[in-house]
């Protein structure tokens, strides 16, 4: 962001001035910001110091009014708080360097800012009434934006046409999903945003997409609509994974490869009829030797036929873990395991993470797979850890791996008394190299059971409402 405000010759030119200055003496951080100062003549250090002095950063709210040929925004900022509004006495603020652009020339700044005061109008000129305006140019600004309704609505063929970048397309789904996470907006409107992306190609679009789609699913295993929004899910990447079907394509590159390993594995933990039939015959073909996957489709493919198959997919499986002559296969395999969802082999696959055949440093990622694969599995793991806690703590005590463990159990829930319950078996189980993470484990419970309260009423209705009438694409 300081970089993109300087610009890259006097930042340079700033770096080169104090770098030489201060080569054989010590130096203060107020030091490289007059360094940069003198070479851009822009006040660093004010703008600095409120990003380096304060925590946190902040939230830009934006709204446009056409003003004749200008485009007339209101802009104000306050801090951005996971857990919605922030409360304490003197709102902190920043010095927010801005970058706005148009559909004009989406990939230049039609006007670059300073926003040095909670609110701040802004006029842009020549803005015709159809064109879009987006802020955050390249998403390199250190701050989340929230839209008016009618300016997000304006930026959704930007979407669709590919006409935004592909920085400032993720740049915008994540900003909407963190705010629908802390209850600043809603979550349908993120719903909304993402029906947007029917034409994207990008692969780390679709990971960020996946990812925050994946948080909503989990939160929504604890409602008795799961399967509508796994209707959502397969709407959303049926039509980029029938453009990139099974097979590679000539010349296609490793975005390409990891892309499609996203897609269907995606498709087929949701059930899509086509990608379940397909990976099934490839998983029989692949078991019986005939034609052997691809490395990047194995994933994908096991997850599917695990997750809809029955102890004899969870067997084989088991028995083309203990003929992997490759670790990363071995791996690959013990990260998809949880995706099954009877009750009994759930109880299976937690009992083989103990076992010989599983390497101690592995154990956290079976059953971090059971937590994170079903309703069932994220109960059953936990139950596992309580049960199994003095092996499990003497095994990863003092290192990182221990919070991992914790982390992956228990952050899927999302009922107020399972913070409580947790908070309670760590107070009699002391974990001290884990203490921050339980306690973000215990605020991440809280704030998905505000979330669910707040939301799962509305995203059931738009659901429902999508079902009536399908959209048009």
């Amino acid at each position: 962001m300081l970089h993109d405000y300087i610009g890259d010759k006097d930042f340079k030119k700033g770096m080169n001035m104090y770098l030489t200055k201060f080569q054989q003496k010590n130096a203060a951080t107020e030091d490289l910001w007059e360094s940069l100062e003198n070479a851009s003549g822009k006040p660093i250090a004010a703008v600095m110091n409120t990003w380096t002095k304060q925590m946190g950063f902040p939230l830009i709210y934006v709204e446009a009014e056409q003003v004749e040929d200008d485009r007339l925004l209101r802009l104000s900022q306050k801090k951005f708080c996971a857990g919605g509004s922030y409360v304490g006495e003197d709102c902190p603020q920043w010095m927010v360097p801005i970058t706005i652009s148009t559909s004009e020339d989406p990939n230049q700044a039609k006007l670059k800012i300073l926003m040095d005061k909670p609110e701040m109008n802004v006029v842009l000129k020549n803005v015709k009434p159809d064109q879009w305006v987006k802020l955050n140019l390249g998403t390199v600004g250190f701050y989340r934006t929230q839209y008016s309704s009618a300016m997000l609505e304006s930026l959704l063929p930007g979407i669709r046409d590919l006409s935004l970048p592909p920085v400032d397309r993720l740049g915008l789904q994540n900003d909407l999903f963190s705010l629908a996470r802390a209850g600043i907006i809603s979550t349908v409107e993120v719903l909304k945003v993402m029906e947007a992306f029917v034409n994207e190609p990008n692969y780390t679009v679709w990971s960020d997409l996946s990812c925050n789609l994946g948080i909503l699913s989990t939160l929504l295993s604890h409602t008795d609509f799961y399967e509508e929004i796994q209707e959502f899910v397969k709407d959303v990447f049926t039509p980029i994974g029938e453009r990139l079907g099974w097979d590679p394509k000539p010349g296609a590159g490793h975005l390409d490869a990891l892309l499609r390993g996203l897609v269907l594995g995606k498709l087929g933990k949701a059930g899509h009829k086509a990608t379940l039939e397909e990976a099934r015959r490839r998983f029989k073909d692949h078991v019986e030797g005939k034609q052997i996957l691809s490395a990047d489709l194995r994933s994908p493919v096991y997850l599917t036929v695990l997750k809809h198959g029955d102890g004899t997919t969870l067997d084989i499986m088991l028995k083309l873990h203990k003929q992997a002559d490759m670790q990363e296969e071995k791996n690959r395999i013990e990260r998809v395991l949880g995706a099954t969802l009877l009750p009994d082999l759930i109880q299976k696959v937690l009992t083989f993470a103990l076992s010989e055949e599983v390497r101690p440093q592995d154990t956290v990622s079976v059953i971090g797979g059971v937590a994170g694969g079903s309703k069932h599995g994220r109960k059953a793991a936990w139950k596992f850890i309580k049960d199994n806690w003095e092996e499990l703590y003497n095994r990863y005590q003092g290192g990182f791996l221990i919070s991992r463990l914790i982390k992956l159990s228990v952050e899927g829930f999302a009922v107020d008394k399972m913070a409580g319950e947790v908070k309670a078996f760590f107070e009699s189980h002391p974990a001290p190299s884990a203490e921050r993470t339980i306690q973000q484990c215990c605020e991440n419970i809280l704030l998905n059971a505000a979330w669910l309260k707040r939301d799962a009423e509305s995203i059931h209705q738009y659901l429902l409402q999508r079902k009536a009438s399908p959209p048009t694409v």
